[in-house]
């Protein structure tokens, strides 16, 4: 085994951990190499996030279902039957019109897609996501469709900086995930919190997060 695979298989023995066995560790894999997925496929990390369709295709293509893909980026309507064909979890479904895009592609291939709703909650400008506010109404649309199923959210602290700047952004997350979860809606469980990334997971996950996505603390600074 080669250097750089050493390194990325003692990163996940180090975040696991560092981590409760009842957190995803999620591998977030853009700009990564086929040979960086597969390493820490084989180290255990068995679910991917992309950011990027295009970047992520010939790697699902050549992994196939020995992983278990998230689309993790913003994703566009022009994209969604192409994510709704390769992806297994979508995280970022951020408005109704995106949702109903991806319900008729979902039923046209007959497939039941787990979704997150991404929320802007630190009100960024420059994010995409649903403000806190409106959450609830696009949870009740979502309630109505037959083929995706909503099973909890998804929030973007800051990227940089100290990291106990992204706790007010987990802790709303988390009081929403809260007011849902006893909701009762149809097809709407409230079983994941994806939040927190490598200057933050252990953050996220004080503050209820049971899914992090972690990139550079995996593989490394991006080449």
């Amino acid at each position: 085994m080669n250097s750089r695979k050493n390194d990325i298989v003692e990163s996940v023995r180090r975040i696991q951990q560092t981590i409760p066995p009842e957190v995803m560790l999620q591998a977030a894999a853009k700009t990564r190499t086929l040979d960086d997925v597969e390493t820490v496929i084989q180290a255990g990390v068995t679910h991917i996030g992309y950011n990027y369709v295009q970047e992520a295709l010939p790697i699902i293509q050549a992994i196939g279902n020995r992983a278990t893909w998230h689309m993790i980026g913003h994703l566009q309507r022009n994209k969604a039957r192409i994510v709704v064909q390769h992806f297994d979890m979508i995280e970022t479904v951020d408005s109704w019109k995106l949702a109903q895009t991806l319900e008729l592609h979902c039923k046209s291939l007959q497939k039941t897609m787990p979704i997150l709703i991404e929320i802007n909650s630190g009100r960024e400008a420059n994010k995409t996501g649903v403000l806190p506010e409106g959450v609830e109404e696009l949870v009740h649309q979502l309630s109505t469709l037959e083929y995706l199923q909503l099973v909890g959210l998804m929030t973007m602290g800051p990227r940089f900086g100290n990291p106990e700047d992204s706790r007010p952004y987990f802790k709303t997350t988390r009081a929403i995930f809260e007011r849902l979860a006893v909701m009762n809606l149809p097809n709407v469980s409230m079983r994941y919190l994806s939040m927190g990334m490598s200057n933050s997971y252990q953050i996220a996950i004080e503050e209820g997060a049971n899914i992090i996505r972690i990139g550079t603390k995996l593989f490394g600074e991006r080449q």
